[in-house]
C-alpha cells in the first residue's frame, strides 16, 4: 500500500485500514446493518473509470477515512501538527503520501473535475480542508443512494424484465455495445408517443444491463454553470452505477429551452437517449436516429384489448369505432383504460362502451384545450332550416365519416391513395344562416367533439409562428378525430398573392403549409365563410363537400319563427306568417326572440307580438337598418 511513511506510522496504519474497508475485504456497517460489498469492488471501478493515479487514490482514501473513523481525525491532526486541524489537506497529503504531483490540484484532473472531493473555505487551496463527496463515500461503502444534485432532476424507471422483438430497442442496444460507453453518440428517438419511446428505451437498457432513468428538459437548471455541474454529476453517476438516461425534450417549447437541452446533452459522456417530437431542432444533433411510427389501427386495437382485459369482450364491434375515432398513442390508451376501470369501480350506471367513450373524449380534449374553443353540440336536425339539397349533402358527409374505416381500410382506398383521405368541407353563405349550427349537428350526431379555431390566436405577425400554431392544433386533433371548425376561414385560407416582398413570400408559405396539413388531416375539418370567392382555389380542389347556406326565403323564415321559442316559453298570439315578412337571417331571428322573451318576463306576460316588435326595433337599430312598412304591415 503506497503511503506508508516513517514520519507518521499511525496515519499509514489507518490508511491501510480504510483501503481494506472500501476494497471489499471487509463488510461495511451502515445504520446498524451489514451491507455486502458488490463483486466488482467499488474502489477498483472508481480508479479505473476515472483514471486515478496512485496518489489521487490515496488522497481519496484520506478523505474517506476522515469521514468514517474518529481516530483517523486524530492521526490527521498529528500529521498536520495542529490538534484543531483534523481534516486532510492537499499540503498534508503531499507531505505524507508517496507519488505526490502538483497536477492533482488542477480543476481538470479527476479529483476536482469529477467532484470526488470538495474543498472547504480557506485562503489557500493547499491548506483547505478536504472532504469526500457524500455520494462517492456511499458508493465506496455500497450504500444504495442517488447523487444529491440529481435527486430532484432524474427519476428511475422500472427496467423491462421481458424482452420482446422490438427492432428499435435492439438497434439502440447494439449501438451502445459497439461504442465505448464513455464516448457513445446520443440516440434520438423521434415520434409523437413518449410512452412508446420510454418503453423502447427501457427495453434497450435491459438488453445491455443498464439502469434506466428519465429527465425532463424543463427541469434542467437555467444557468450554464449549473447545467455543466449537473452534466458532470450525471456522467459520474452513470459511470459508477451503469445507468442510462432518457431526456424528454417535448416539453421544451421554445428555442432557448431546446438549445439549453442540446448543450447539456453534449456535456454528458455516457449512454443517453433523447426523445424529440417531429420537426424539433433536436433531430439535427449528431446521433443515432430512431424514428418511431404511430401505432396502426390493428396495433391500437390490440393495445385496447390488452389494457381493458377480459371486459373488452363485451364491447363486441363497438371497439372498432372507438379505435377509428380516437387515434391515441400507446401511453394515452393505457391511461384511458385505467380511467375506465376506475370509473367502473365507482359508478354502476352506464355500459362499458359508454364509459369508454366518455373516457376517450376526456383524454382527447386535453391536448386541444387552450388551442381552440370547445363547443358543446346542442342543436338538432329539427333546429336547422335549409333546403333539402343542402341537408342531403350534410347527411352524405356523415355517411363518409361513419364508413371511412370500411372504405379506407377494408376496401383498400388508403393503401392506393395515401393522401386526401381527410374530410374537409366548406360551408359558404351569409352570416347567420346556420353554418355553425350545422357543424354542431354533425359533431353531435357523430359523437365527436367540436372545436372552433380562434384565428386571432393562430395568426401571428412573426415569421413561422402561424405554422407552429397550426401544427399544434392539427397534431392534437389527430388523436381524437375532433371536428375542427375554422370560422371566417377566408382570413386564413385566402388566395395566394403575387410575391412583391418578403411579407408576401411568407404569407404564401403559410397558405402552402395549410394546404399540406388539410390534405393530410384524417379527421373532419369544416371551413365557414361568407366570401367564398376569397378562398384560394387550391383549397377548393381539396375540399370534399361544399354546402351553400342561402339567405332564408320567406318560407324558411316562417319555419324559423315557428321553432325559435323553446317549448317551455309562454307565448300568446304570435303570427309566424307575418313575422316571416322581416328580411333577416336565422341568427337575427334568434336575437329578437331572446330580447322579446326578456321584455315579456319583465311584464310578467307571455311573449306577444308587441314584445317581438320592440325586439325588432332594437335589432334593426343595432344593424343600422331601416324597418320598412312592407316588413311590418298588419302587425307592428
Amino acid at each position: 500500500m503506497s503511503g506508508q511513511t516513517q514520519t507518521e506510522p499511525m496515519l499509514a496504519d489507518e490508511l491501510d485500514r480504510v483501503y481494506a474497508l472500501v476494497s471489499g475485504e471487509e463488510a461495511v456497517a451502515a445504520s446498524g446493518d451489514y451491507v455486502s460489498v458488490v463483486s466488482c469492488r467499488p474502489l477498483e471501478r472508481l480508479i479505473t473509470q476515472f483514471r486515478l493515479s496512485t496518489f489521487e487514490r490515496d488522497v481519496l482514501l484520506l478523505c474517506a477515512g476522515a469521514a468514517l473513523e474518529t481516530r483517523f481525525l486524530h492521526a490527521c491532526a498529528r500529521a498536520n501538527g495542529d490538534d484543531r486541524a483534523q481534516w486532510p489537506t492537499f499540503a498534508m497529503a503531499m507531505t505524507v503520501l508517496d507519488g505526490a504531483h502538483w497536477s492533482t490540484l488542477s480543476r481538470l484532473h479527476p479529483l476536482r473535475y469529477w467532484r470526488l472531493v470538495e474543498e472547504g473555505p480557506s485562503p489557500s487551496l493547499l491548506q483547505a480542508p478536504l472532504k469526500i463527496d457524500e455520494r462517492i463515500l456511499q458508493y465506496l461503502l455500497s450504500v444504495p443512494s442517488l447523487d444529491s444534485v440529481l435527486e430532484w432532476l432524474v427519476r428511475p424507471l422500472v427496467r423491462s424484465e421481458v424482452e420482446t422483438a422490438d427492432q428499435d430497442a435492439q438497434r439502440i442496444a447494439m449501438h451502445w455495445q459497439r461504442e465505448t460507453m464513455r464516448a457513445a453518440q446520443p440516440v434520438v428517438i423521434q415520434g409523437n408517443d413518449f410512452a412508446a419511446a420510454k418503453r423502447i428505451f427501457q427495453e434497450a437498457c435491459s438488453r445491455v444491463d443498464l439502469v434506466p432513468f428519465v429527465l425532463r428538459a424543463t427541469d434542467l437548471p437555467t444557468t450554464t454553470a449549473e447545467r455543466e455541474i449537473a452534466a458532470r454529476h450525471w456522467t459520474r453517476e452513470a459511470v459508477l452505477t451503469g445507468a442510462a438516461l432518457l431526456l424528454e425534450t417535448s416539453s421544451a417549447d421554445n428555442a432557448d429551452a431546446v438549445a439549453a437541452s442540446l448543450a447539456w446533452a453534449r456535456s454528458v459522456e455516457v449512454p443517453l437517449a433523447i426523445y424529440a417530437e417531429p420537426g424539433s431542432a433536436v433531430e439535427r444533433i449528431e446521433s443515432l436516429p430512431i424514428r418511431m411510427s404511430q401505432p396502426g389501427r390493428e396495433d391500437r386495437k390490440q393495445l385496447w384489448l390488452e389494457s381493458l382485459g377480459p371486459p373488452a369482450a363485451s364491447l363486441n364491434g363497438q371497439l372498432d369505432g372507438l379505435v377509428d375515432a380516437f387515434r391515441f398513442d400507446e401511453g394515452t390508451i393505457r391511461l384511458a383504460a385505467l380511467d375506465v376501470v376506475s370509473r367502473r369501480s365507482l359508478e354502476d350506471s352506464g355500459t362499458l362502451a359508454e364509459t369508454l367513450l366518455q373516457s376517450c373524449r376526456d383524454h382527447a380534449r386535453r391536448p386541444l384545450e387552450g388551442l381552440a374553443q370547445r363547443i358543446d353540440p346542442r342543436a338538432h336536425w329539427d333546429d336547422l332550416v335549409l333546403p333539402d339539397t343542402q341537408k342531403e349533402i350534410l347527411r352524405e358527409l356523415m355517411i363518409h365519416v361513419r364508413h371511412r374505416r370500411r372504405v379506407h381500410q377494408d376496401w383498400g382506398f388508403s393503401s392506393r391513395y395515401g393522401r386526401g383521405m381527410g374530410l374537409t368541407s366548406l360551408f359558404a353563405g351569409p352570416s347567420g344562416t346556420g353554418k355553425t349550427m350545422a357543424a354542431e349537428i354533425l359533431a353531435g350526431e357523430l359523437g365527436l367533439d367540436l372545436y372552433q379555431i380562434d384565428l386571432a390566436a393562430i395568426v401571428s405577425k412573426y415569421i413561422g409562428e402561424t405554422e407552429k400554431n397550426l401544427k399544434r392544433i392539427f397534431d392534437a386533433a389527430e388523436q381524437s378525430s375532433a371536428v375542427l371548425l375554422f370560422d371566417e376561414a377566408d382570413a386564413l385560407f385566402g388566395k395566394r398573392s403575387e410575391v412583391k416582398d418578403s411579407h408576401d413570400r411568407y404569407a404564401n408559405l403559410e397558405v402552402s403549409y395549410l394546404l399540406q396539413r388539410m390534405e393530410a388531416y384524417g379527421g373532419v375539418a369544416i371551413l365557414t365563410t361568407n366570401m367564398q370567392r376569397a378562398i384560394d382555389p387550391a383549397f377548393l380542389r381539396r375540399i370534399r363537400f361544399i354546402v351553400q347556406f342561402p339567405f332564408p326565403d320567406e318560407s324558411s323564415r316562417r319555419q324559423m319563427w315557428s321553432r325559435v321559442f323553446p317549448a317551455a316559453t309562454p307565448t300568446e298570439g304570435l303570427q309566424p306568417e307575418k313575422l316571416a315578412q322581416l328580411h333577416i337571417s336565422g341568427a337575427v331571428i334568434r336575437n329578437i326572440a331572446m330580447h322579446a322573451a326578456y321584455l315579456a318576463a319583465e311584464d310578467d306576460l307571455p311573449v306577444r307580438m308587441s314584445h317581438i316588435a320592440a325586439g325588432v326595433r332594437t335589432e334593426y337599430t343595432k344593424m343600422d337598418k331601416v324597418l320598412t312598412p312592407a316588413e311590418t304591415g298588419g302587425w307592428a
